[in-house]
């Protein structure tokens, strides 16, 4: 490069920023000139442009969720409904279960074999009287000389079927006390 190139280039250089700085002085005084230079340049257009179709988005996907707000509503008052019914109905399937472990109780082994003791005792207390109540007459009857041998015979036959009925169930009892008895669940 020859000396004039160089101090041409040198010359052009110092014009360049000394005018730059110039348009840099003007820029800063003067809002509009600045706002107009500004707005021109690329980088910035992109800017706005990007900005722009962002908003344009933004808008579309917001009346894309207005349009879908109906049907969300609709969709979460059918969901809240249908959670109530849930929770009704599993209180009430709390409540069935213990009206049917009610029900069922009565079906119980222990409850046989309560039942079965309850039984026993009261087959005890009947046949025991029995022959109490052939001994002493009752107040409206008349007293007789003696009873007849038929009515003996009867009271004896039926507290032999009494006391018969108490030793079976006496001995289902200790059968049941010693885990001899078993209870099919079917």
């Amino acid at each position: 490069m020859s000396a004039n190139t160089a101090l041409l280039s040198r010359n052009l250089l110092k014009n360049r920023v000394e005018h730059r700085r110039e348009d840099l002085e003007d820029l800063l005084a003067d809002p509009s000139y600045f706002q107009a230079i500004f707005h021109t340049l690329t980088k910035v257009k992109e800017l706005y442009q990007g900005q722009a179709e962002l908003g344009y988005a933004n808008e579309s996907m917001a009346n894309h969720n207005l349009s879908l707000q109906d049907g969300l509503y609709k969709l979460r008052s059918e969901t809240k409904e249908a959670f109530d019914d849930a929770k009704a109905l599993e209180a009430r399937w709390a409540e069935l279960q213990r009206e049917q472990k009610d029900v069922y109780q009565r079906f119980t082994s222990q409850f046989f074999l309560m039942r079965l003791r309850h039984a026993t005792t009261a087959q005890d207390d009947a046949s025991e009287n029995l022959p109490s109540t052939f001994m002493r007459p009752s107040s409206s009857e008349t007293p007789s000389a003696g009873s007849t041998g038929k009515e003996e015979d009867d009271v004896v036959k039926e507290f032999r079927a009494m006391r018969k009925v108490y030793h079976k169930r006496v001995v289902w009892g200790d059968r049941w006390a010693a885990g001899q008895v078993a209870w099919r669940d079917d």
